[in-house]
């Protein structure tokens, strides 16, 4: 009977049962394969191409966004028009409607001889289309990631024709019949006239930026040295900030640097204002350079390029932006007041700008030049008291 079932499974599969195919067994595990080395094949393709854009995209960077390259001029060609051989200078400086011959190093520098990775900034702060209310010059070295920064008192006497010889008076006089750029290389010119040298570029920015710029950091940490009380109704400004340590967001925070009057009709020093303006940069500077902010620089050049007119390309506006995460505190800010020597007094107050002090200052934080600046480079009205 035994034999009889073996018969029989045999005809049933023509063949031996324990050799039968296993239907639908092999075809599985042979998808199962193809789908994974599809998988392989795709995960390695698009990680080469990937890694080739990375590549391209970092050579690229690496290639454009770069330090400006200043364009240098021997002694034997500094009487030429000096808008014609830098790369970013603007216009041409102009002083008192005439073009500047030696516009930009003192009259026999060789340009070539500058410190490496060094650049020079004038930083105009305007509350209308005219009037300047901030003028500073700045300096970065890229070598030790310093920044020094110099306030010019608004009440600055220039050697100039014009009727009122306030250095404030430049920009307005100069974009009478240039516009904004003539307003600007006239400011140029007469701070060449104090520092011996006119800046590399020029950063143009309005009350609203410094707004946006405060706030988009959270605000800042500010100790007020005394309540400031004022009321200008026709102006529709209402300045009312306590004395103390408190954090100022951007509204506040421009009134602090801008107040001036107080109500009853006084008022503080144009040096006080100063300092209260040098107080809130490196309060943004400290905001700026804390580790939470790095990830909002690309928040900053935005307002940055679209408030702000200068003619900084934009390849190297990133680079100055890159820099400052090599920038670890506010110890690498340093921030000064033009020294004086006196004032006039009178209907027209001037203030007179110290000669000796000025060379000695700017050799020590924004001369560019390796070669110091000396007194004959300058065009000061001297103090007689």
């Amino acid at each position: 009977m035994a034999k009889q079932v073996q018969e029989v499974r045999y005809n049933v599969y023509g063949h031996n049962p324990a050799n039968r195919p296993q239907p639908n067994q092999n075809r599985p595990v042979k998808r199962k394969r193809s789908a994974f080395r599809l998988f392989l094949k795709t995960f390695f393709i698009t990680a080469i191409v990937l890694s080739c854009f990375i590549f391209a995209g970092y050579i690229f960077l690496r290639n454009w966004i770069k330090p400006p390259q200043i364009a240098v001029l021997t002694p034997s060609v500094t009487d030429a028009p000096q808008s014609e051989a830098f790369e970013n200078p603007g216009a041409s400086v102009i002083i008192d409607g005439e073009h500047d011959e030696n516009a930009y190093a003192p009259r026999g520098f060789d340009t070539s001889e500058r410190k490496d990775l060094f650049f020079t900034f004038m930083v105009v702060g305007i509350d209308n289309n005219t009037q300047t209310d901030t003028i500073m010059v700045a300096s970065y070295d890229g070598k030790n990631k310093k920044a020094n920064i110099i306030s010019i008192p608004r009440d600055g006497l220039v050697n100039v024709s014009r009727r009122i010889k306030k250095i404030n008076g430049a920009y307005g006089a100069g974009s009478l019949n240039g516009g904004r750029e003539g307003g600007l290389n006239q400011l140029k010119s007469e701070i060449k006239s104090i520092i011996g040298f006119a800046p590399d570029f020029y950063i143009l920015i309005n009350i609203e930026t410094f707004v946006k710029i405060i706030d988009a950091v959270g605000g800042i940490e500010v100790n007020i040295p005394y309540d400031l009380n004022y009321d200008d109704p026709t102006d529709g400004l209402h300045i009312h900030i306590k004395k103390g340590f408190q954090t100022l967001y951007g509204e506040d925070a421009v009134k602090f640097a801008r107040y001036r009057k107080i109500n009853g009709g006084g008022a503080i020093t144009d040096y006080e204002r100063i300092e209260h303006q040098q107080t809130v940069m490196k309060a943004v500077a400290d905001k700026v350079l804390r580790p939470e902010s790095l990830l909002k620089i690309p928040e900053f050049i935005k307002i940055f390029s679209e408030n702000v007119f200068t003619d900084i390309r934009t390849e190297n506006l990133l680079w100055f932006a890159s820099q400052v995460k090599g920038v670890t505190n506010t110890d690498a800010l340093a921030t000064y007041t033009m020294p004086m020597a006196g004032t006039s007094g009178g209907t027209v107050s001037y203030e007179f700008f110290d000669e000796d002090a000025i060379v000695e200052l700017v050799n020590d934080t924004v001369n560019p030049y390796l070669d110091n600046i000396a007194a004959r480079d300058l065009d000061i009205i001297n103090y007689v008291p």
